[in-house]
Order: structure tokens, then C-alpha cells, then sequence
């Protein structure tokens, strides 16, 4: 079988119940009304209804609407189309009629400039494009430029004079599985990396990828057909997508919701009776932080059937898991590791029922293999540093057109993930950071993660980011990028007082108070930072001893 087998299924067995919900708060209602009394009434811009929901029946016939629809437009099988929309009900009907027509999705980032938007339509060689309103004023520009594009479809009103309207088309294609055959080995997406180190690559995937992804995500939060996730991050990732995936295995309803406010997060789970819920770091601290000050309080909700909270898509500090355990002690939690080289999340997982391993990342997934190598790709002994490496079917097939980086990463069906990591003498694994994040100070390793996760215990420090910074004597010097809590001031001599219990050598050279930047899934945009405050710019920062 390949993955949308798995959606036919469900249209077949639960075809008349829910399998989607699309949920979009606007704070304006949200102290007036319920959700539910704006159900059928649209928002205020008139785009998308308040809440929408479809049943797999209506989800697998439109899939098969618009895999007709890019079969009627001559894509053949192996041709790319890409996907640049937010998170809305018509995203995975979409993708899974580009699987259907034998196509390749080619998710794209909603923060990528046109110029980022012309450089992956390019690197991927697309052929369609799917957008949606918020994406003309990006468009317009490049459209000289992106002549390889034979057709844009637009999802919305006021579809722009460029494109037509998926809407309209899709109204007229039929609703039969288009007559295409596709196989595990077959070609199924590219998706893009970060792009911490300048413009992303292109990762392609197989059919066999995505369906090992479906399984490695039930096996592991063992999701049944009366199970309700509710998906906050953005599709386009795979991380997002990948944790659904286990909603499609059991066939339960999934909830979209476009906002990530701690009120609309737990009012969407005490709507909807969600029990499932993937957050990342910043949403987690900021839903603590809202109720620790009073501003959100849990007696207004009915949260009993939440039974699992997993984080992921970044380290995750143990003091944040120490805290959310005090306020939800029935939450089962759980942490899964993955990149999208390795079709998200997964390839290392922690598993709720080792809740006193909070700081580790896991051990190998379910159907993967791993382990810690040196610089010459031997096995390091337990304990010491070394680079992850993993095995598995999720692991991608290569860079796109770039075979220089595939050899970098791929050896022998390994992938290196170019995160350094160390195992404990139970098999645990415990990330240590980045390779490439490293900070050599006077011949000492650091690693900001360690750092970053010390600090965190501050009571007053809402998020931190540890750099190096180029030093004249000592090649570099850590410097830690410090976000209070709201309402809350911090100095620098608080910051060297409670440092005082880090050995010397780890101690922040330098300390900056302000803003720490985030990507869409939640990862730390430390290259964001050494551009800031890098190559002697440093006019915000405070020299410690």
C-alpha cells in the first residue's frame, strides 16, 4: 500500500464522520462569543468561515478532484507541484490529490520573500503552483521570473488576474481515483531544509518515506479511532504533518487551529475534546506563563480529555516539562526527534512511559536505528561525544541536484544529522547541540544547549539563545541572548550571580537582553543573531567578568 491508501480506507469505513476541523480565532470574538456561535458565519475578512469541518468522504473526493484536475492539465507522474498556503482545510486534501495524480508535493514555507519563493521553484523544478491570498503581493514580482510555472491555482476570493480559481476548477473534476499507479519507490515530495546556512536545499522523499512515517507516529502515541490531535503548527513541515500521520492510520479528527494564544489553545481542546496535542517550546512556556500570571485561568475550561502533551522540532529544556508536569500531572508526555532529512519527527523517541528520562531525546524510533560516531564514522563509547547518526526507510534520498551535500550526510543508508549527542548507560540519548553551533573558546568545547537549558531554571528568564562571538585572544566567546518574562526587569549582575554556579569556563562572556528569534517550528534562528550582534556590532550587549 502507499500512503493514500489509507485515506481511501477511511472514506470507505468512516466515511459521514469528521476527519477535519479548521478552527479561526479572531480575538475581537473571542472575549464576546463561543465558537460555536460563529460556526457558520465567515470572519472578518470574509475569507474563511469561523470553524469548518469535512468527513473523509468529502476529504478523499476532493484528493481525487484535484489529482483529475492535474491530470486534465497534462502533469504526468514525477512532475512537481507546490503547495504555498497556511494552515486551512483545503492544505491536506491538496497534497494528498498531488500523491494521488503520481505528482510530487512540494510543500514551501509561508515566511519564504520572493525571492526564496523564485529560488525553490526553481531548485525544484515546479510546475504548478497552489497559493493562497496571502501570498500575491510575493507572487506579483517574481512572475517574470517563474515562467517555468505552467499553471497557478489560487485558493480563495479575489483570485488574482494571474491564476485561476482552485475553487471553481475543482467543482467540475470528478471524484473517482484518478487511473495512476504509484509505488513505495516512487517519488512522493521535496521538501525544503531550514535554510540555516543560507538558501534551503530540496530533500526528496519517497512513497516508502512517508508511509514509514505513518507508522513510526502510530507505534509511538498509539492513536485510536476516538482519539482528537489537535495541529497547531504549520503543515508545510514535516513535523506537523508527519504527527497527523497517525490520524490518518486510525481514522480520527483532526483539529486545524489558526492560532497559538494559550485561551484559543485550550478553548480549542475543551471545544473540540481534543487529547492530543503537539506544542512547541514557546507555546508551552507561554501557556505556563499565562496562567502563573492569572491571565488565563483553567477552571473556565474542561480539559479531561487531553491525555497526551509531546513537544518537539527543538531541545527541549527539563525545567519546562518539571513545570508543566506540576500543573497537568496526568498529562502523559512525550519528545520525538527527527529532521525533515528523515521525514520528521520520529527516528528518536523518548515514549511516555519514561518520564524520568526528561532531558533525554530518546532512543532509536520505531523502525529506525542509531548511533553516536566520531569524526571518522566510528561508534563512540557510551557516554562520550559524538555526532548522531540514523537508519531507517524515512531517511531521504538525496539532496535535489546537489550531490555534493548528499555526500556530506548520507553513508551506507546513514544519515548524519550534524547534531552532537552522547548515550547514557541505559541507551538514552541526550542531545548536545548543534555541530556547526559548537563555540571553541581557548580549545574548550561548549555547547550553548547546556547552557541555554542552565539559564532557563532562571525564574525570570522567559527564553535564552547562546552564540559564539569571534574574541582576538580567545577565538571565541559564549554569548547568551536573554528574553525576560513579561513585566519582569533582569541586570546583567543578576545574570552573573546566578551564573556563578556554571563552571567558569561556560560562563557567558557577554550578555544581551532582547528578543529571541523563532522560525515557524519553533527552532532558535541563531543565524538571525550572529548577524545581529556579530563582526564587532555588539552595542546592545554587557561585558561580564
Amino acid at each position: 500500500m502507499v500512503i493514500f491508501d489509507y485515506l481511501e480506507r477511511n472514506a470507505r469505513l468512516y466515511g459521514t464522520q469528521t476527519a477535519l476541523v479548521e478552527i479561526n480565532p479572531s480575538e475581537e470574538r473571542d472575549r464576546a462569543v463561543t465558537w460555536r456561535d460563529f460556526s457558520l458565519i465567515e470572519n472578518a475578512t470574509g475569507d474563511q468561515p469561523y470553524r469548518r469541518e469535512m468527513t473523509w468522504e468529502q476529504f478523499d473526493r476532493d484528493a481525487n478532484r484535484f489529482a483529475n484536475l492535474l491530470l486534465s492539465r497534462g502533469i504526468r507522474k514525477g512532475q512537481r507541484v507546490a503547495i504555498l498556503m497556511m494552515n486551512c482545510m483545503q492544505w491536506l486534501p491538496i497534497y494528498f490529490g498531488i500523491l494521488k495524480a503520481g505528482a510530487l508535493a512540494v510543500p514551501m514555507n509561508f515566511r519564504y520573500s520572493s525571492d526564496e519563493i523564485e529560488y525553490c521553484i526553481d531548485l525544484a523544478d515546479v510546475d504548478i503552483l497552489v497559493f493562497g491570498p496571502e501570498f500575491v503581493s510575493r507572487i506579483e514580482p517574481i512572475l517574470g521570473k517563474i515562467k517555468r510555472v505552467k499553471y497557478k491555482f489560487f485558493v480563495g476570493k479575489d483570485v488574482p488576474s494571474f491564476a485561476e480559481s482552485y475553487d471553481e476548477l475543482i467543482h467540475y473534476c470528478a471524484i473517482t481515483p484518478p487511473p495512476v499507479q504509484v509505488s513505495l519507490e516512487d517519488h512522493a515530495a521535496i521538501y525544503f531544509s531550514s535554510g540555516t546556512t543560507g538558501f534551503p536545499k530540496a530533500i526528496l522523499h519517497n512513497h516508502r518515506a512517508l508511509l514509514s512515517a505513518c507508522h513510526t507516529e502510530q507505534a509511538h502515541h498509539g492513536q485510536t479511532h476516538d482519539d482528537v490531535f489537535l495541529c497547531i503548527p504549520p503543515l508545510y513541515h514535516t513535523g506537523a504533518k508527519m504527527h497527523w500521520f497517525g490520524s490518518l492510520v486510525s481514522g480520527s479528527k483532526a483539529v486545524l487551529l489558526r492560532g497559538v494564544k494559550p485561551k484559543w489553545i485550550l478553548r480549542a481542546v475543551t471545544e473540540e475534546k481534543c487529547s492530543i496535542v503537539w506544542l512547541l517550546v514557546p507555546w508551552a512556556q507561554d501557556l505556563l506563563d499565562a496562567l502563573e500570571s492569572g491571565e488565563v485561568n483553567l477552571d473556565e475550561y474542561m480539559l479531561d480529555s487531553w491525555r497526551l502533551m509531546h513537544i518537539g522540532a527543538q531541545p527541549v529544556p527539563p525545567s519546562l516539562i518539571h513545570r508543566w508536569k506540576k500543573v497537568f500531572p496526568n498529562h502523559q508526555y512525550d519528545t520525538n526527534y527527527g529532521l525533515s532529512e528523515s521525514i520528521g519527527p520520529g527516528c528518536v523517541h523518548l515514549g511516555v512511559e519514561n518520564i524520568g528520562k526528561v532531558g533525554a531525546i530518546g532512543k532509536a524510533g520505531h523502525g529506525w536505528q542509531t548511533k553516536i560516531i566520531n569524526d571518522d564514522g566510528n561508534a563512540v563509547a557510551r557516554g562520550e561525544i559524538g555526532e548522531l547518526a540514523v537508519k531507517g526507510d524515512g531517511v531521504m534520498l538525496c539532496y535535489y541536484k546537489n550531490e555534493e551535500a548528499t555526500s556530506e550526510v548520507l553513508h551506507d543508508g546513514w544519515l548524519y544529522t550534524g547534531d552532537m549527542a552522547k548515550e547514557d548507560d541505559d541507551g538514552f540519548i541526550y542531545l548536545v547541540d548543534r555541530k556547526k553551533d559548537v563555540i571553541i573558546t581557548g580549545g574548550e568545547n561548549l555547547y550553548p544547549v547546556q547552557i541555554e537549558d542552565f539559564l532557563r531554571g532562571h525564574e525570570k528568564i522567559k527564553d535564552v539563545a547562546v552564540i559564539g562571538l569571534s574574541d582576538s585572544r580567545l577565538g571565541e566567546i559564549a554569548a547568551a541572548v536573554i528574553e525576560a518574562k513579561e513585566g519582569e526587569s533582569l541586570s546583567k549582575e543578576d545574570i552573573d550571580t546566578f551564573c556563578l554556579a556554571l563552571p567558569r569556563y561556560k560562563r557567558p562572556k557577554r550578555v544581551i537582553f532582547d528578543t529571541v528569534p523563532r522560525n515557524p517550528t519553533g527552532k532558535i534562528e541563531k543565524t538571525v543573531l550572529r548577524e545581529r550582534y556579530g563582526n564587532g556590532r555588539l552595542v546592545e550587549m554587557q561585558t561580564t567578568n
